[in-house]
């Protein structure tokens, strides 16, 4: 699932984002999602976030929902 729409991201979610200095190679970190940064409903780039580590980047991909109940 990909990370475009803000409906499917949430704290707790398993996320896989990229990161302002990897945005050229394209290297994914992964991480659980502490906030959501991006107020609008989708982005084309990817939802920002901060994960619970602190790191802030663009989800490109969602990996489990781990938060729901």
């Amino acid at each position: 699932m990909n990370g475009k729409e803000r409906k499917y991201i949430f704290p707790g979610t398993e996320v896989d984002i990229v990161l302002k200095e990897d945005q050229s190679s394209g290297k994914l970190t992964r991480g659980i999602v502490k906030s959501v940064l991006t107020s609008s409903k989708e982005h084309s780039r990817g939802i920002k976030v901060k994960l619970e580590d602190g790191r802030v980047g663009r989800v490109q991909s969602i990996v489990s929902f781990t938060g729901l109940d």
